[in-house]
């Protein structure tokens, strides 16, 4: 028996009701899944369950946290991205899972947040680290979270975070993590 090979663009769903299933994602620049290890803590510092919740995952990419959400009980997930590869992945894995609550938004996701009203009760942001986009999107997200509402932000350098109350944070490698609440 040959040994394993190992497996890229792949991530896996750690909870919920389609735990253990795989989703596939293309080669992109800046697409940098967040790591099981990361999920699994954030998800417990979320409850575990997100029963009823609206979500969106700003810059979607291999779909990671906001289908980890889906699988978890939200009611709703908006997931936004703008490269047309990740997009199709996206699309693929939605069908795949029969994600109906899964709503796929072919968008810049700065361009989008300024351009709405809904409201969500759990916004994840995990832009490209090199494009520096953290500090706008939380500018924009601020206005779009729902009262009572978190937001999860991974960075490689932590931004400003004036405004924002840390609730948890941690950090695995090179990406730092903290879940944030309007002060």
């Amino acid at each position: 028996m040959s040994p394993k090979k190992p497996t890229s663009n792949q991530v896996r769903i750690i909870g919920g009701q389609w735990r253990r299933r795989i989703l596939h994602f293309p080669d992109v620049s800046g697409l940098r899944p967040t790591p099981d290890r990361v999920r699994e803590t954030v998800f417990n510092w979320l409850g575990q369950r997100l029963d009823g919740l609206r979500c969106l995952d700003l810059f979607a990419g291999s779909g990671a946290l906001g289908f980890e959400a889906a699988s978890r009980g939200a009611r709703a997930v908006v997931m936004v991205e703008r490269d047309r590869a990740a997009m199709a992945a996206l699309k693929k894995n939605r069908e795949m899972l029969g994600a109906t609550q899964v709503e796929l938004v072919p968008a810049d996701g700065l361009r989008w947040l300024a351009g709405g009203d809904d409201r969500f009760d759990l916004i994840f942001l995990d832009p490209p680290f090199s494009a520096d986009l953290l500090p706008a999107a939380l500018a924009g997200a601020a206005t779009r979270l729902a009262p009572e509402g978190k937001i999860y932000a991974e960075f490689g350098a932590r931004p400003d975070l004036d405004g924002w109350q840390v609730l948890r944070e941690g950090r695995a490698g090179l990406s730092h993590f903290c879940l944030l609440e309007p002060a």
